[in-house]
């Protein structure tokens, strides 16, 4: 198994989890359920190591797919960027997550404000989420690219340095 295997088997989850955790965390305060709420705290810090895990195989993985035909250094470079804002996001997420595991366990009055900063915190990273997963999926799945990205990457890349 190399980086790039394992950056595929990794990346999904912090992605999933983010997803799942925001729908259960509304649900929860929605309900007003403690138990609720902390399950999808649970989730946000699971996807937050998740995101470790990804972070740590992501250059790795960059190394080996970098000089493949159709994949090109502008892909994988703006993939790349996205990454690491969803993963500061996912990192201060988990904090919150178990600064809120914390409070609701000490029955604080601040655990509602913090469930709300979770959800605040959770969405950004949704929205990141979706664009990290889909520059991810262009690098080798050119079907999906949008049509700015459809060029040749490789000639891209060799035009950007000759400039």
């Amino acid at each position: 198994m190399n980086d790039a295997h394992l950056h595929m088997v990794v990346n999904h989850f912090p992605i999933i989890g983010l997803i799942l955790g925001l729908g259960i965390l509304l649900f929860g305060v929605v309900l007003k359920n403690k138990s609720v709420i902390n399950t999808a705290y649970g989730l946000f810090i699971v996807a937050a190591i998740f995101a470790i895990a990804s972070m740590s195989t992501g250059e790795g993985a960059e190394e080996l797919v970098e000089e493949m035909p159709n994949v090109g250094k502008r892909i994988i470079h703006e993939h790349e960027e996205i990454a690491e804002k969803l993963a500061i996001v996912l990192y201060v997420l988990g904090a919150v997550s178990i600064a809120g595991l914390y409070l609701n366990l000490k029955n604080n009055s601040r655990a509602k404000i913090t469930s709300y900063t979770a959800i605040v915190l959770a969405s950004i990273g949704v929205y990141l989420a979706q664009k990290t997963g889909t520059t991810g999926g262009e690098i080798r799945h050119t079907e999906i690219r949008t049509s700015v990205s459809n060029e040749n990457p490789t000639e891209i890349d060799s035009e950007q340095d000759e400039d």
